[in-house]
């Protein structure tokens, strides 16, 4: 018996055992197997069954989920008991499967899922980053908010109707936690109207609700200090500070009868702010910058210390006085200028012309100066603590781009020795046993030890101790000398205090030098004439 089922070509693996037919008993079959064979041969013959047989070999070979008992019951074998297909349910095992067969296995198991394995994986949760930035500071915790709300009801429960300036130091101190001398230029900010008076609500308004309560300290004043929608401080920022610094503090009370001596003291105050913290050195006073600067320990110092010239950074009234005497001693005219023959003086002819060219010519620092071929007072503070402290980092960027000639960032020995010839010349003339340029380079090489041989670089500088040291040999030929013969009177002075500065050390020096001469001119003129000295 033939059948022509067209596109099947794997009908004659198909086994008999798996065709399930409930209407007939397993055992008939059991014993006469011929019968079961007629029976499918019959069943085979059928154009039904080849349409079946072909669309469920198409189904299995497309992996697509088969419903047999929809298909079984539509087909009827003549001659033959119906074949009554259940079209409710999955058709019963084959009677030969056991629980224990293979093949029961298979058919119990579940099949493998076709769906995409993406979504067989678990979503994953997203997450809420807390909010890490806020463009007008972090908004205060709930208790810390309510703790200063406290403190501020305390404060104000007996002005009701708001506090003078003169009365806000204390809230500035221990409400803000800042130094007592920012509290005009805080009361100002929380008075924009310049009514005169500070209320409790004011306060919290800038305070708590501008979210100044969660700054850090350096933030704060930094917010206090520049104007609206500025970026940046400028020197006339610090003016405020300095007013009040110099109308409360007890070491300058004795100031306060000399104005002109009092808007020196400021001016040198804030050159020397911007020279050690503004390092970009535009006259514009970052954030950044006040932050990495140590302006704001020395700020919170004053509010301790009643002797003004313990504080050193910044606020010494010594390191003012030595600044502005050696300014007043090489200003011969006393027009607050100096030009190059004044300069050639400072530090008993110290100097090369060489050197002071190159200061004159602007290299190291624009002068802010509005005469031209001379030097300000502001450009006179900058020179000094340069020269009197080459171990700073500011001293070695104003000496590098005097030494470095054309500019191109680096110091090369020919650089070298256009400096040294003067510094041999002057050896010379004072019949000191000259060195030679070779020994010279030699030596500062091992002093600096370059990553490149042939040249100098200002990274190179700032790895090395003695680097402070090079450039007194090119240029000040009593500091080479001093060098050289390792004063011994330097030395122990380094090492009694090792924490000062050469700054430090030299305006001791200094300051000790000029109360000396003072006092030895007043004893001399009997007390009865103005010097011409300012009269501190």
């Amino acid at each position: 018996m033939k059948m022509d089922i067209v596109g099947v070509e794997d009908v004659h693996i198909l086994d008999p055992e798996l065709l399930q037919l409930p209407c007939l008993s397993p055992s008939p079959l059991k014993a006469s197997s011929h019968i079961a064979d007629e029976l499918f041969s019959h069943w085979l013959s059928l154009p039904e069954t080849a349409t079946l047989v072909k669309s469920l070999i198409d189904e299995a070979k497309s992996a697509t989920p088969t419903n047999l008992s929809k298909s079984y019951a539509t087909i009827n074998v003549p001659g033959a008991t119906p074949l009554v297909f259940l079209s409710n349910g999955t058709p019963p095992l084959s009677p030969r499967s056991s629980p224990g067969s293979p093949r029961f296995s298979r058919q119990r198991a579940s099949p493998p899922s076709l769906r995409s394995p993406l979504r067989s994986v678990k979503e994953p949760k997203h997450e809420l980053i807390p909010q890490f930035y806020f463009l007008h500071g972090r908004p205060p915790a709930k208790e810390l908010k309510e703790q200063c709300i406290s403190m501020v009801d305390h404060f104000f429960s007996n002005f009701i109707d708001g506090l003078h300036v003169d009365e806000f130091k204390s809230i500035t101190k221990e409400v803000c936690k800042l130094p007592s001398y920012l509290s005009p230029a805080l009361f100002r900010k929380m008075d924009p109207d310049c009514t005169g008076i500070v209320t409790r609500d004011a306060f919290i308004k800038y305070w708590i609700d501008g979210n100044m309560l969660t700054m850090d300290t350096a933030s704060q004043i930094y917010n206090i200090l520049r104007q609206q929608d500025c970026m940046y401080l400028r020197q006339a920022d610090f003016k405020p500070l300095l007013d009040e610094l110099l109308a409360t503090h007890p070491g300058l009370q004795f100031l306060r009868t000399t104005s002109e001596f009092q808007e020196r003291y400021a001016e040198t105050v804030i050159y020397r702010i911007f020279y050690y913290i503004n390092r970009s050195g535009t006259g514009c006073l970052t954030l950044r910058e006040l932050k990495r600067g140590n302006l704001i320990a020395a700020m919170q110092q004053l509010d301790e210390e009643d002797d003004i010239n313990k504080i050193i950074r910044y606020f010494s009234y010594e390191h003012f006085y030595v600044i502005y005497c050696r300014f007043w001693e090489l200003d011969g005219d006393h027009d607050c200028y100096i030009d190059k023959d004044n300069l050639i003086k400072y530090g008993n002819h110290a100097l090369t012309y060489r050197i002071v060219d190159r200061i004159f010519s602007q290299a190291p620092r624009k002068f802010t100066s509005k005469v031209e071929g001379k030097m300000s007072y502001e450009d006179f503070v900058y020179f000094i603590l340069a020269e009197e402290d080459k171990s700073s980092e500011p001293s070695l960027e104003y000496w590098f781009k005097c030494i470095d000639l054309d500019g191109n960032g680096v110091i090369t020995p020919n650089e070298i020795q256009f400096f040294f010839e003067e510094q041999l010349h002057r050896m010379e003339s004072i019949t000191q046993e000259p060195v030679h340029f070779n020994d010279i380079l030699c030596q500062i090489i091992d002093m600096i030890k370059p990553e490149e041989e042939n040249c100098i670089t200002l990274q190179d500088l700032k790895g090395s101790k003695l680097s402070g040291n090079v450039f007194n040999i090119l240029f000040n030929l009593n500091k080479f000398m001093a060098f050289e013969t390792r004063d011994p009177f330097l030395i122990r002075q380094e090492r009694e205090d090792p924490s000062l500065t050469e700054w430090d050390r030299f305006a001791q020096r200094e300051y000790v030098r000029l109360s000396m001469e003072e006092d030895v001119e007043e004893v001399s003129n009997g007390s009865a004439d103005e010097p011409l000295e300012p009269p501190f």
